[in-house]
């Protein structure tokens, strides 16, 4: 069952608790399947990467982890500040995400 999530990539997220709350960053990925999104330069993990071919070298790699789509919060580009999304339905059948706290679309 794919879940709905309430951000899609390219937004700017701010992290509402762990050990990165605060931060603000850009949301790469998107995964409805698991509810988890992976945000750039949040949530930083160290992975054993193995050479693979001659020549190139392994080693401890940083990278971004996936976190739960609910510990993120929408940073409107608007007006800056933090909102949940709205929904507004057109009469030509299109839908459009609205900022719930200035109203312009996001």
């Amino acid at each position: 069952m794919i879940k709905k999530i309430h951000v899609k990539t390219g937004d700017t997220v701010i992290v509402l608790n762990g050990k990165d709350r605060g931060k603000k960053g850009k949301v790469l990925q998107v995964s409805p399947k698991e509810g988890k999104v992976i945000v750039e330069g949040i949530n930083m993990v160290s992975k054993h990467v193995k050479p693979r071919k001659m020549g190139e070298e392994g080693g401890i790699v940083k990278a971004e982890g996936a976190l739960y789509a609910c510990k993120v919060q929408l940073v409107c580009p608007h007006c800056g500040k933090t909102t949940r999304v709205s929904h507004k339905l057109y009469e030509d059948g299109t839908k459009e995400r609205i900022c719930k706290k200035c109203g312009e679309a996001l």
